[in-house]
């Protein structure tokens, strides 16, 4: 029997969100609000691609790049992206606004970079397809994070000695089985018949 590989638990954030985001090289510079540009259908017309970061925007995703560090993001507008709920998923005036000015389209996204959860807050000019953004932290989300990581982690230990004591319980049985069956072929070798099977 082959010795069962040793599972480790993943953990999705970091322990200590705000530290990561405060120190974190990339982090500093994603905070300060620089220009960013839609990345989506690049070999298309420009006229295709306004129609389609629209298009994006009001189904609740759109493809972002931050110029100065070359950062892409997949940016998710939905109301709620950790929500199971499908109508969670799609995009509220708080995550798309294309009303607050004329020509441009204010977006939010929130979700975890890099352990951390983050916010990113932006607008972009519908005709251009470039404009502003940056990232904050997300406090809220990162205290909620840290509670479930908690459980998860619970519940991979728990799942882990579940694991380990049905290794323990199989390897008995095997060593028990080995046993019998060393017993069975002594016995035949030695021509003792058994009276009872084993």
């Amino acid at each position: 029997m082959y010795p069962s590989p040793r599972l480790r638990y993943q953990p999705r954030t970091y322990p200590d969100q705000r530290t990561q985001f405060e120190n974190g090289d990339l982090f500093r510079k994603l905070t300060r609000e620089s220009e960013v540009r839609y990345t989506g259908y690049r070999d298309c017309p420009l006229s295709e691609r306004q129609v389609r970061f629209q298009q994006e925007c009001r189904e609740g995703h759109a493809d972002i790049a931050f110029v100065s560090t070359g950062t892409n993001l997949a940016l998710s507008f939905a109301a709620d992206p950790w929500s199971d709920n499908p109508d969670d998923k799609l995009p509220i005036k708080e995550t798309v606004d294309f009303d607050k000015e004329q020509g441009k389209v204010h977006l939010k996204s929130r979700f975890i970079m890099n352990g951390v959860c983050v916010v990113w807050k932006g607008w972009i000019d519908c005709n251009r397809l470039d404009g502003t953004g940056c990232l904050e932290f997300d406090e809220e989300k990162s205290l909620i994070e840290e509670s479930l990581e908690r459980e998860r982690e619970e519940k991979f230990a728990m799942q882990l000695r579940e694991f380990d004591q049905q290794q323990r319980l199989y390897s008995e049985q095997e060593r028990q089985a080995g046993e019998s069956e060393n017993l069975r072929r002594m016995r035949r070798s030695t021509g003792i018949k058994l009276e009872q099977p084993l």
